[in-house]
């Protein structure tokens, strides 16, 4: 096992050198587009370029987050985008699009592709169907613990990148809406507005801030989780200052030396932990999930904004690692004998280089001195190699016009830095890469046949699951939570009364499956068997793996928070599964732009047209936290400070928070229109009783005749027709 990979964020290009002078082994920055930090300073395109040299020639690799949800529109601009960063020698991209990841892989062959946190890998089933589709390396769920981490990288041998310092969400990564659906600013865009660090009350009266999480510290850690083969350790922070990860960077650089120098004898020096905690950290801190599920201690209740950094103290960061040069220092030996090219040598350690120039004349009138000659040797401007020290070797008096001598020493620095590259094993000469198609790879549009509208329901209760079959739904969707409750026993009735066997069941797997979570997909598969269920509702990717190889024939269908926003994805998915469900972030113009780009398809298109919308998922417990756990799955209510109640469905089996909107999406006046883009409509029932499920597909029945309004008043149309930046 090799050492372990420090990994330090740089939002600009003076936290990039204050990251490799303060120990980094790595970087990972964001461009001008597609990074999941849109509020951040980010690099132009030649400073992407000039940092990946900087680093090359250090011996660091940087890494480029790719890692938003891509729009169809924004598709063709990846090519060019990327092209100038592969050609210097990007070490990587981090991405959390399924549609990046095949683009990527086919335009961009050889670049180390890196599964970002946002793509919500928990276990070694998820984590083994990437790795089949290109990914060497995952930054798993940060809601993982360390057991979890080694499960995955022994079952799957991919390398793991985990986060040891910086802030933390509530949610799991890439499912969290709260910031999209309450104010339009996406976290799968980069936009997020954090309203998790608002206060809310909840059901015991408090006003608190029940989804803010204490930033995470695991400098007492270290030697556990280099034990349990992490391959690289990440701080968060590109949104922070330059002097934040170079100080952050230079703490966890000394202990991870000290660790391989004297494990045994491995401590944390309490100056040392204070110097951490007074750098941008929330007024409490943990270690995150690497111990523990979840729990009250995680949160920081009280109080989520920011302690007082001492001024002084960055300023001493600031001078000790953000200004001044970064370089490498060389020695030079220039030859100059009459009537023979000029010929400078550069030695940097082990490193020689040695580059020819033009013609040396004989001197006739006025001879190059050894200070005039030592003086433009030393002239290295803004190059990375500071020449120290030059020895002249010449017999004759000589002469070489200036600007010769400048090019001479130009073009071996060039070379030496070309040297230094090679040597760490950062130059990538055979890698080319592969243009798109004129046409983006677009299908030609077809002839599409449009098909008469269909209402679907999910239910999560057997009184949703009575009413739904009362009034004979072509397909219902079934929680999974269903298989453990009486009413599953009733399906046997249920289809045998469905007329001619026109209804059919599905069902809904967890929103997240950890490895504790495997039997309930276990007794999903042992239901199936039964001949009851025609196909599955897929959340996540480690659910479609597992059924891909327990049942392939079985007719899967993926959910919304899939996210299928570009053509790429769609080819992605294309035969993998039977139906998608079009994403919630995306508007009308978007869906239509997605499924004219692929007319060929063989997947079909549906969409939810009511509904509480999902907008977190939580491994932490809202209940627990407030009250203690009761193990007893239920609704309770949080309410935000403008009087809005938002119900949370505690899933006591895969132990996780939903939380939902405060009202329902209902796309009810544009559902049964000819040009909507779907012809599976989904009903979706979370807190509603048996009348009210009724009422709510009675008046969707109603409504594909003729319409009228609802009888509900209050509702949203979520993403339809404003969409997401």
């Amino acid at each position: 096992m090799g050492r372990v990979e420090l990994l330090a964020p740089a939002g600009n290009f003076h936290a990039l050198k204050g990251a490799i002078k303060a120990g980094a082994d790595a970087v990972y920055l964001g461009g001008e587009l597609y990074g999941a930090r849109a509020y951040a300073d980010n690099f132009t395109q030649d400073e992407i370029c000039a940092g990946i040299h900087l680093a090359h020639v250090f011996g660091r690799k940087v890494y480029l987050t790719v890692n938003t949800l891509v729009k169809e529109r924004e598709l063709d601009e990846l090519y060019r985008f990327l092209l100038p960063f592969y050609e210097e020698g990007l070490d990587g991209v981090i991405i959390q699009d399924l549609g990046v990841l095949r683009y990527l892989r086919v335009h961009f062959p050889g670049l180390a592709l890196h599964a970002s946190t946002q793509m919500t890998l928990t276990g070694s089933l998820g984590t083994s169907f990437v790795k089949k589709e290109g990914i060497s390396r995952i930054v798993p769920a940060r809601e993982l613990s360390l057991e979890e981490m080694k499960k995955i990288k022994s079952e799957t041998g991919v390398e793991i990148e985990a986060f040891i310092h910086g802030a933390m969400c509530y949610c799991y990564s890439g499912q969290c809406l709260l910031s999209s659906i309450l104010g339009g600013r996406s976290g799968n865009r980069g936009r997020c507005a954090q309203p998790c660090r608002l206060p809310y009350e909840t059901e015991t009266g408090k006003q608190c801030y029940p989804l803010s999480m204490r930033d995470m510290c695991t400098i007492d850690l270290l030697p556990a989780m280099i034990e349990a083969g992490i391959d690289s350790f990440k701080i968060e922070g590109r949104m922070k200052k330059p002097a934040y990860a170079a100080g952050v960077t230079a703490i966890y650089r000394k202990y991870i030396d000290l660790y391989y120098q004297d494990k045994e004898h491995y401590h944390v020096l309490k100056e040392d932990r204070d110097f951490l905690n007074a750098l941008y950290i929330r007024s409490q801190i943990g270690d995150g999930y690497l111990k523990r599920y979840n729990g009250k201690e995680m949160i920081t209740l009280h109080s989520p904004s920011y302690s007082e950094t001492d001024a002084s103290l960055l300023t001493d960061i600031e001078k000790t690692y953000i200004d001044g040069e970064l370089c490498r220092e060389a020695a030079a030996k220039v030859y100059l004998t009459p009537e023979k090219e000029a010929c400078l040598s550069l030695q940097a350690g082990e490193i020689c280089v040695t580059c020819r120039g033009d013609i040396v004349q004989k001197a006739l009138k006025q001879p190059l001195t050894r200070e005039k000659i030592e003086e433009q040797m030393k002239k290295s401007g803004n190059s990375l190699i500071k020449i120290t020290d030059v020895d002249v070797v010449t017999s004759d008096p000589v002469f070489l016009p200036v600007r010769s001598l400048n090019e001479l020493r130009r073009m071996t620095i060039a070379a030496l830095e070309r040297e230094m590259i090679c040597r760490n094993g950062l130059g990538y000469p055979d890698r080319k890469a592969a243009a798109p198609e004129k046409n983006g790879g677009k299908q030609s549009a077809g002839k599409q046949n449009r098909k008469q509208k269909v209402l679907h329901a999910l239910v999560r209760t057997t009184k949703q699951l009575e009413a739904a079959c009362e009034e004979n739904l072509s397909r219902i969707y079934l929680d999974y939570t269903l298989l453990l409750q009486e009413g599953i026993q009733k399906l046997n009735a249920y289809k045998a009364d469905s007329k001619e066997n026109e209804r059919s069941f599905f069902l809904v797997t967890p929103y997240i499956v950890r490895e504790k979570d495997k039997k309930y997909l276990e007794r999903m598969e042992e239901a199936l068997q039964t001949g009851l269920f025609e196909g599955i509702l897929i959340r996540n990717l480690e659910s479609y793996q597992f059924f891909y190889y327990k049942n392939p024939s079985c007719k899967m269908v993926l959910d919304a928070n899939l996210y299928i926003w570009n053509r790429e994805t769609l080819k992605f998915w294309d035969g993998r599964a039977a139906e998608f469900y079009l994403p919630l972030e995306c508007n009308m113009h978007e869906w239509k732009e997605l499924l004219s780009a692929s007319p060929k398809r063989e997947i079909q298109a549906s969409a939810v047209v009511y509904g509480r919308i999902p907008m977190m998922i939580s491994a932490n417990c809202i209940r627990k936290t407030m009250e203690g756990c009761s193990h007893t799955p239920g609704i309770i209510m949080l309410k935000d400070r403008y009087e809005k109640q938002f119900p949370v469905y505690t899933d006591c089996l895969c132990c996780y928070n939903v939380l939902y909107n405060s009202v329902p999406l209902s796309l009810h006046k544009v559902s049964f229109e000819e040009t909507f883009p779907a012809e599976n409509l989904r009903l979706d029932f979370t807190t509603e009783g048996k009348q009210e499920t009724l009422q709510i597909i009675r008046y969707y029945r109603d409504i594909s005749n003729r319409y009228r309004e609802p009888f509900y008043k209050e509702y949203t149309t979520g993403h339809y027709k404003r969409g997401v930046e």
